[in-house]
């Protein structure tokens, strides 16, 4: 069961100068960065607020580190903005496999490392009315990098 707004993903082309614009516009502050090789992004996370079922909200701010990365090929495409939103969930295995069976394109045949040690899967945009659907289980909170 989907529980929360997990996080919204934003494109950028300037990782800093785009945390420097929500940081001193909104006060919201970086909780985690890092780089996940896989995904071939740069990233910061900002938390917005904490969630009644112990999670956060944040905003995801993405940079492309190489060419090839889906971020660098959307970016081309659609030049900066909101990239995804993903729904936080105790269980990403069973809520795939539940939108699966009802007919929702998963991304990936098993979950990934996500930000911060979660475990990540993606559902098809064109499955979603046009918005790219990330499905999140956090990390255990004593196991998650800041």
């Amino acid at each position: 069961m989907l529980t929360r707004i997990d996080h919204i993903g934003i494109a950028c082309h300037d990782l800093e100068k785009t945390v420097e614009f929500y940081t001193s516009t909104y006060g919201f502050e970086v909780f985690h960065t890092e780089v996940n090789e896989e995904q071939g992004v740069r990233e910061a996370m900002l938390k917005i607020n904490e969630t009644s079922d112990g999670g956060a909200s944040y905003l995801q701010l993405l940079e492309p580190i190489r060419e090839d990365s889906t971020v660098a090929k959307w970016l081309a495409k659609n030049g900066e903005g909101v990239h995804h939103i993903a729904f936080g969930t105790a269980d990403v295995d069973a809520d795939a496999a539940s939108v699966r069976e009802k007919g929702v394109r998963v991304l990936y045949d098993e979950p990934r490392k996500g930000s911060m040690g979660s475990r990540i899967t993606f559902l098809h945009p064109k499955d979603c009315h046009g918005v790219l659907t990330e499905l999140v289980t956090s990390a255990p909170a004593e196991s998650q990098d800041h």
